[in-house]
């Protein structure tokens, strides 16, 4: 169970952060105590980090079924995300369109923006009533000048899953790069670069068990991309900054257990996630669910409680921590963009909550969830 004290609720917020799981904690440890070196320093002290970070690059390369020269780490997804999107504008050339998707994470949305304030056309393909693009959506915005699609993997709050491999196929087809930003995917469900057919995959440490501030970008061999941070050669010159050893270490830990456990862990949270839907079904007449059935992560469940806000069904139970796609202004809400994107009426989008599990939910968290859920929606309905 997810709680510091048992005055804690119970925490099914598991996509927007996660615990940094004690074994990876116990393996960055030693570079915070001992082991400072500069990787870049050529004495023993700079030699056992920079072997640490090779060990680390190879660890996030092996869950990504790459090779380890191919991983560059950075401070997060978002940084990963702008050195991809910006990266690959910046070599393009004649090349000044870019392809997205309405249902993007900020961290995709803004550079996107970005571009187009600086010259790029970008089109952004919609989604279906299920939360995910249409691959013919791309094929037909696809141009001979289309630089980029830049796709995310899978939608954070509904956790739809994009057709990747197929949107790669026909991108590449037309020479445009490739980018998924698989912050929410990469240790819930298989992201090996090559069955998914991506030139640039981006990672977020701590929705995968590792610290805030750590991440990674995934650049296929022969990909071409610039640096958006300049200063000295360090991740082949794309990512400059003496590294920070400790959190790469612990992201390589991270992504060692995902690898391990990525099969069995999988199916556990997807057997809680279908357990909860059913007893909220039981319990809320009405109740719907946003985002596709199946073809989804397997520990999200984004769901809308009938005449009554998502605000105020979380309000009314605190016992439980989770979150809503909302924004909270004064004088009012708006409505998540991703689920008005989906063609979902304000009200039925105000309503949503999003419940997401994780590695320390268990049967009788999901149990106890319900029932808090189900009595708030009566009080508040």
């Amino acid at each position: 169970m997810t709680r510091v004290s048992d005055a804690d609720p119970i925490y099914l917020d598991y996509n927007a952060s996660t615990p940094v799981l004690p074994e990876v904690v116990d393996a960055m440890l030693p570079y915070l105590r001992e082991h400072f070196g500069n990787p870049s320093s050529g004495h023993p002290y700079g030699l056992r980090a920079r072997e640490a970070v090779a060990r680390a690059r190879a660890q996030v390369a092996a869950l990504l079924g790459c090779q380890p020269d191919e991983i560059v780490f950075t401070s997060g997804g978002t940084e990963a995300n702008n050195l991809a999107i910006r990266g690959v504008a910046e070599v393009a050339g004649a090349r000044r369109h870019v392809i997205t998707s309405t249902a993007e994470h900020p961290a995709t949305a803004q550079p996107c923006a970005y571009l187009e304030r600086h010259g790029f056309e970008v089109d952004r393909v919609p989604v279906d009533r299920e939360g995910r693009v249409a691959a013919d959506a791309v094929r037909r915005g696809l141009r001979d000048d289309t630089a980029l699609v830049t796709v995310m993997l899978a939608q954070n709050e509904t956790g739809a899953l994009m057709p990747i491999p197929d949107l790669a196929e026909i991108a590449h087809r037309r020479g445009a790069v490739v980018h998924a930003d698989a912050a929410q995917a990469v240790g819930k469900i298989p992201t090996r670069v090559d069955d998914l057919g991506v030139d640039l995959l981006s990672i977020a440490g701590h929705k995968l068990y590792a610290p805030k501030g750590v991440g990674a970008l995934y650049v296929r061999r022969g990909t071409r991309l610039a640096p958006v941070v300049l200063g000295a050669g360090h991740e082949r010159g794309l990512r400059p900054g003496t590294e920070n050893v400790p959190f790469i270490v612990a992201l390589g830990q991270a992504c060692e257990v995902a690898r391990r456990d990525l099969a069995t862990e999988s199916a556990r949270q997807r057997d809680l996630r279908d357990d909860l839907w059913r007893r909220l079904c039981a319990a809320v007449p009405g109740v719907s669910l946003n985002g596709h059935p199946t073809a989804r992560l397997p520990n999200t469940l984004n769901v809308s409680f009938p005449g009554a806000r998502g605000s105020a069904v979380l309000a009314a139970a605190p016992e439980i921590a989770a979150s809503t796609g909302s924004a909270c202004h004064e004088g009012g809400e708006t409505a998540s963009a991703v689920l008005l994107a989906m063609g979902l009426g304000p009200e039925v989008a105000l309503g949503a909550v999003r419940l997401s599990l994780g590695r320390l939910t268990t049967a009788d968290d999901v149990a106890a969830a319900a029932d808090a859920l189900a009595r708030a929606y009566r009080e508040v309905a």
